[in-house]
């Protein structure tokens, strides 16, 4: 007898985004020194009908809502959580600028790791090429 298929919370994702139609989601990754080129990125990828996640925050920027570093390093956790969330939601992954960090590798590494197709505005930084 057969074993039961097991339904991963991804796999119930991707089939209620199939039958509601939804166009395609892309999670834009990089380092936030690249905030205005994601924000271009994010222009042509909605201008070809996908639905665009990206970074909210830039946390090298100053801003009150990040001014205490002890509170700073709390929010950069949470963010990376919800950044991988985004990752998790995309279709694929638009990895933008000229320079991978630390933070984006890991980003590559987990897209690549779902299966997600990943894209480089700048494909000679891709980590694996």
């Amino acid at each position: 007898m057969p074993s039961p298929q097991v339904t991963t919370p991804a796999d119930k994702l991707a089939e209620a985004k199939q039958q509601l139609n939804f166009p395609p989601i892309v999670a834009i990754c990089g380092s936030t020194r690249f905030m205005a080129e994601m924000a271009e990125a994010d222009l042509r990828e909605t201008k070809a009908g996908r639905i665009v996640v990206k970074p909210g925050c830039d946390l090298k920027s100053p801003h009150e809502l990040w001014s205490d570093p002890v509170e700073a390093e709390a929010l950069k956790i949470r963010l990376d959580e919800l950044h991988r969330s985004k990752i998790l939601l995309a279709d694929e992954v638009l990895v933008v600028g000229d320079y991978i960090g630390d933070s984006t590798r890991s980003e590559i590494a987990y897209a690549r790791s779902l299966g997600r197709p990943v894209r480089f505005t700048h494909p000679e930084v891709d980590p694996d090429a």
